[in-house]
């Protein structure tokens, strides 16, 4: 839980804001150079970890828990590496390498620690441990925010992580009694299998219809998150009093939001089917971000309500509760590599900063905030009516419904 918690928060924090203002504030890069970067660094995420999780699916690697914890920590360890050596970098060049490398790290990073869950997240108590490593991740990132400098970033990270990798690569190469314990508990029928795999025994082929339509919808979700949210606290009338406002009443307010938010989902998960998670997740991020745009547009001097950015807090959370969640119920130990590769590499990866490209280089191109939120709305408006299509739809047969319904 505190990897996942970590790494959440690591890439949320000093991936995400701070790459944008280490090439835009310290290397010097105009806008759409630094989009162009933040692309890169997305596809080739992707590419790694799709191709560390098909081989490890492929030399049967996925549900041996010793390989996943030694390579979780050989990343741990280099990450740390490249963590420290960021906030030097002083020219393009140097930066270009440094994405290179972050992404080779990163993209073996996802299905090694997400294929962890079959091994140590008992099936029942998925959505639950998702809520904790949820709240654990937004809770510090909401109310103890810096100044949003790669320095900060990175001074903050490394009192983690220095000692985190430390202690992750004796767990995984020392030879304990609970490192060989760990191993053997996907054996047990309350791990193993999730709960949306229909044959329990000895599934490795692709996991069905309803893996797909997740794979897409939960691209689209983290891609209109990014794909807005970089553009509002990019602007001084919301991040002053949201985000980064100076009053830690408004910080707190909208961690515990986040921490409420994902100890709800984590309780309603295991009981509600995913479309209809997924309907909540589109309908509450529509609603945060037309009221957004009815701001902008009507009174854009006027300091913005609290209540928008607990409402964006609100399905945020939600989201990535389930997509902690999602990718393991999708798996068997023996499938958890690949999968997660695809889920995690797929949505929170290619989408977040393909997104992340794209808002970087529209702000560049000189679109208006209005303009910008209002075709963020748009697309959060036509994915919520696409869900609450298939909301109404049948899901094709009695073991597809049961499947949905979990």
């Amino acid at each position: 839980m505190g990897a996942a918690s970590a790494g959440y928060f690591y890439n949320l924090t000093f991936v995400q804001l701070g790459l944008t203002d280490l090439g835009t504030r310290v290397v010097g890069l105009p806008e759409d150079r630094v989009a162009r970067l933040m692309a890169l660094l997305a596809g080739l995420t992707l590419l790694v970890a799709l191709g560390t999780g098909m081989a490890m699916h492929l030399r049967r690697w996925s549900g041996v828990f010793v390989i996943k914890l030694r390579l979780l920590s050989v990343v741990v360890v280099l990450q740390t590496a490249l963590t420290a050596l960021a906030p030097g970098l002083r020219d393009e060049a140097s930066l270009v390498g440094w994405v290179v490398a972050a992404s080779v790290v990163l993209g073996c990073g996802v299905p090694s620690m997400f294929g962890l869950t079959c091994d140590l997240v008992p099936v029942r108590h998925r959505g639950t441990v998702a809520a904790a490593v949820t709240s654990a991740a937004f809770l510090p990132a909401a109310v103890f925010s810096s100044d949003w400098r790669i320095e900060q970033f990175a001074a903050q990270l490394l009192w983690l992580m220095v000692p985190g990798a430390a202690g992750l690569a004796l767990l995984a190469f020392a030879p304990l009694p609970v490192t060989a314990e760990l191993a053997r508990q996907h054996q047990l029928r309350r791990y193993g299998a999730g709960r949306f795999v229909r044959d329990r025994v000895g599934v490795t082929g692709w996991p069905g219809r309803n893996f797909t339509l997740a794979l897409v919808l939960m691209f689209s979700v983290y891609f209109v998150d990014s794909l807005g949210f970089l553009r509002i606290v990019d602007t001084p009338v919301y991040i002053g009093s949201a985000w980064h406002s100076t009053d830690p009443r408004i910080l707190w307010a909208i961690g515990l939001t986040h921490v409420l938010a994902a100890v709800a989902t984590g309780i309603l998960y295991p009981a509600l089917g995913l479309r209809a998670l997924l309907a909540w997740i589109f309908g509450l991020f529509a609603l945060a971000q037309v009221g957004y745009v009815l701001h902008a547009l009507t009174t854009p001097e006027l300091p913005a309500t609290l209540g928008m950015p607990l409402l964006y807090a609100v399905a945020v959370s939600i989201y990535t509760v389930v997509n902690f969640a999602l990718w393991a119920d999708f798996s068997t130990p023996e499938t958890i590599a690949r999968n997660s590769a695809l889920g995690v590499g797929v949505s929170g990866w290619l989408a977040t900063f393909l997104s992340t490209s794209l808002s970087l280089a529209l702000r560049s191109g000189g679109v208006p905030f209005a303009e910008h939120l209002r075709l963020v709305s748009a697309i959060s408006i036509a994915l919520l009516c696409v869900v609450l299509v298939l909301l109404v739809l049948p899901s094709g047969n009695r073991r597809a419904t049961q499947e949905e319904r979990g």
